[in-house]
């Protein structure tokens, strides 16, 4: 391959000469010197062109830049202030943009999403998703180094995991199929061949909600561990998590000074992470003059209420068996619990875990697909795991997006996913 220099490396070139490639970020003038800032999506570097040092060609063609023309430049590294810097000799333009649509000044979400193809640009959101690549990497590193294997789910799926009224169907030649809500169950048959395992790729909900947390098209991080239980499950949950945020706020900085975001509570996220039950939560949203009643799910102001009283992430667990999806064990002290477990982000970001011990019994799991009005014929290979030396399991899965929200202290989630799928949004 063609060596190519990239500005992320420009320290190893000091008192070089170097040819960079790019793109106009911003130019400015002052007197016979001109300033030329220079970004190649690995950093940005200001070029300087003055009189005498540069060709002179270069100095005329400085004046018909425009935003995001692309350039090419050579030119010497020099540092100056504990940054470096080039000396331009000489620029070479490679193509013209003309009225470039996002320009310094306000624009509407609307009109900046509709562009998001070219709004990926700016720093703001360059900044959001070099954090979201190293969290992915974090989240993959931290199971990798555990002992799991990798197994990936299928997209096309039968049947309902998580319900049947939040499923996108698809037409599958002279039949029909769903695109997948979670890959967990996937997972389960996995973790019973190899022991411990885990899952990311995309998932689709067909939820009709237009509020700042959801997307109809996500990333989701699954792990799933064979003869594990609710505790065991919690306390990978917390170690996970810590090992993921600690590592993102540590390598991605820079990038959280550019979001201005005050990492003070990301840096609380550390074992032991506090722990309530259900029953707890609602004596504490009482307790704040919340009109709550048992059994029922918490909403975002719910959520918001219970993060209040915490400085970093926090579990609540054994939720109703009712409001948790058919393959949820049931406590056995406590048959109207479940076994079930959320982690809930502080400053109101609300749910970014959620997962449990899975039921094990296939006489329990067949009247719960009854329950659920689940057809039974199409979870055949999914009995046979009870059927076929069967033991205690337990999962969660971590939505990227929700997580990465948070981290980045962003108020919408449609920020942080490179071409967000809403709904009422598609393209482009």
């Amino acid at each position: 391959m063609k060596h190519r220099i990239y500005i992320s490396d420009i320290a190893s070139y000091k008192d070089q000469e170097v040819t960079l490639q790019g793109w106009v970020y911003n130019k400015r003038s002052s007197g016979k010197i001109k300033f030329l800032i220079i970004r190649d999506g690995t950093g940005m570097i200001q070029g300087i062109l003055a009189q005498g040092k540069c060709e002179e060609c270069a100095l005329k063609m400085f004046d018909e830049l425009t935003q995001e023309s692309s350039v090419q430049v050579k030119g010497f590294v020099r540092e100056f202030k504990n940054n470096f810097e080039l000396s331009v000799k000489s620029l070479e333009l490679i193509h013209k943009t003309l009225d470039y649509p996002i320009t310094p000044k306000e624009h509407g979400t609307d009109f900046l999403m509709d562009r998001r193809h070219l709004w990926l640009r700016s720093s703001r959101q360059h900044a959001i998703l070099k954090i979201r690549s190293e969290l992915i990497k974090a989240c993959r590193d931290y199971f990798d180094g555990q002992g799991f294997t990798l197994i990936d789910a299928p997209i096309f799926t039968p049947s309902a995991c998580e319900g049947t009224t939040t499923l996108f169907e698809v037409k599958y030649f002279d039949d029909k199929v769903y695109l997948t809500q979670s890959g967990q169950l996937y997972l389960e048959a996995a973790c019973q061949a190899f022991g411990k395992v885990y899952c990311f790729g995309p998932t689709f909900r067909a939820e009709k909600s237009k509020t700042r947390r959801h997307l109809t098209e996500f990333w989701m991080i699954e792990p799933e561990v064979a003869f594990n239980d609710l505790n065991d499950d919690m306390d990978l949950a917390e170690d996970f998590l810590e090992y993921s945020v600690q590592r993102t706020i540590k390598n991605r900085k820079k990038e959280l000074e550019t979001l201005e975001r005050d990492t003070k509570i990301l840096a609380n996220t550390k074992a032991p992470l506090p722990r309530i039950s259900y029953d707890e939560a609602i004596d504490l949203l009482k307790k704040e003059g919340v009109d709550f009643e048992w059994g029922g799910d918490f909403g975002g102001t719910d959520e918001t209420v219970l993060a209040n009283h915490f400085d970093k992430p926090f579990f609540v667990h054994r939720f109703p068996s009712a409001i948790k999806a058919f393959y949820m064990k049931e406590d056995p002290k406590s048959q109207k619990h479940s076994l079930s477990m959320d982690v809930l982000a502080p400053e109101g970001y609300g749910e970014i875990i959620g997962g449990g011990q899975r039921e094990e019994r296939i006489e329990t799991l067949l009247a719960k697909l009854s329950e659920h009005e689940l057809d039974p014929k199409y979870f055949e290979w999914y009995l046979d795991l009870r059927r076929y030396g069967s033991v205690p399991h337990a999962g969660f899965g971590m939505g990227i997006e929700r997580c990465l929200a948070w981290i980045c202290g962003l108020q919408h989630v449609r920020e942080t996913i490179p071409f967000p799928r809403m709904l009422y949004r598609t393209t482009p």
